[in-house]
């Protein structure tokens, strides 16, 4: 196994250095990171049923989809997040949650701390969740990757997970929503999250007996900056890959019922007082259910009208 060190706080970068090790690696690699304040869903949700856009559109805060599955998570800087990427024989028994975060909890236990594993997946210390869980497995490898709350700030996790308030049906992974708390609460002594992370760090490295440390090579970067750019930045994965839904709003008494599959809307009814209905109906069909694209269809069929009010009642 090789650690892998990770000075960038770039969310795009994280996310995207995960699936990069994991796909193009052949070593064990174990790595620690932070990310500046970002919404990070799991890949079988429905971005627009998982965030308050609003909030985070009004503090610049990205969202990102990773490749695991499970729920919506916040990160920031006083979030330090821990990925394991390992290679086993049998597929079908590589995820082990109770596995992965055992060296977690026995790190907590040299700085005093009883943490316990709660539920398939998250680890709590008296009750309120400060780390969730989730893995990928890809061809004989699996990556296991966990949060670890040190002193994120709450409010704003709080606040950039609670969804917008109009109707979306799905059948897509929901967040299970937990009270959470973060390890800075539990600590007698003035502990830095950069001392925090050092210290861990070399509670690991003789925990899995590491002796080689690497940083990315300049192939590496370029290979990652692919992946953003191809993959995770794009509108399409980041919310046009969630599962079908369906999307209902109501505004000054018109209504509209949009179905939506692959980011692309297949389905219209529009009820209420609407001059030329039937022609947005049909410019809507085969459209993207994004802002942007929908704000030029609304220009194209109202030229001459404030598309401001027909855009909320269209999309998030």
């Amino acid at each position: 196994m090789i650690f892998i060190e990770r000075p960038e706080t770039n969310p795009f970068f994280n996310i995207a250095a995960e699936e990069f090790v994991l796909k193009h690696f052949e070593e064990d690699v174990l790595m620690l990171w932070q990310s500046e304040p970002s919404v990070i869903v799991g890949k079988h949700q429905n971005t627009l049923n998982e965030v308050n856009l609003d909030f985070i559109r009004d503090n610049h805060i990205p969202v990102i989809r990773r490749i695991s599955g499970g729920g919506t998570v916040f990160h920031d800087l006083g979030n330090l997040n821990y990925t394991l990427i390992s290679t086993g024989s049998n597929r079908e028994r590589l995820i082990d949650f109770h596995k992965f975060t055992e060296p977690v909890k026995a790190f907590l236990n040299t700085l005093g701390i009883h943490s316990e594993f709660e539920g398939k997946n998250n680890l709590s210390i008296q009750g309120k969740k400060f780390s969730g869980n989730s893995a990928h497995v890809f061809k004989k490898r699996v990556m296991h990757h966990g949060t670890i709350l040190f002193n994120t700030k709450l409010d704003q996790l709080e606040k950039s997970s609670l969804p917008d308030k109009a109707d979306i049906q799905d059948k897509a992974v929901q967040s299970i929503r937990a009270t959470v708390g973060n390890i800075a609460e539990h600590l007698s002594d003035e502990y830095t999250i950069s001392q925090f992370r050092s210290a861990f760090k070399n509670f690991l490295l003789d925990y899995f007996s590491i002796t080689e440390i690497r940083s990315f090579s300049p192939s590496d970067h370029s290979g990652i900056h692919k992946l953003i750019d191809e993959k995770y930045k794009q509108w399409e994965w980041n919310y046009g890959y969630s599962p079908a839904y369906i999307f209902q709003n109501e505004v000054d008494g018109i209504s509209v019922k949009l179905s939506v599959k692959n980011g692309i809307i297949n389905g219209v009814e529009i009820d209420g007082e609407l001059e030329n209905k039937s022609l947005l109906k049909e410019k809507l069909v085969g459209t993207a259910h994004h802002p942007k694209m929908i704000v030029e269809v609304l220009k194209s069929v109202y030229p001459k009208r404030n598309s401001g009010l027909l855009l909320k009642l269209l999309a998030l």
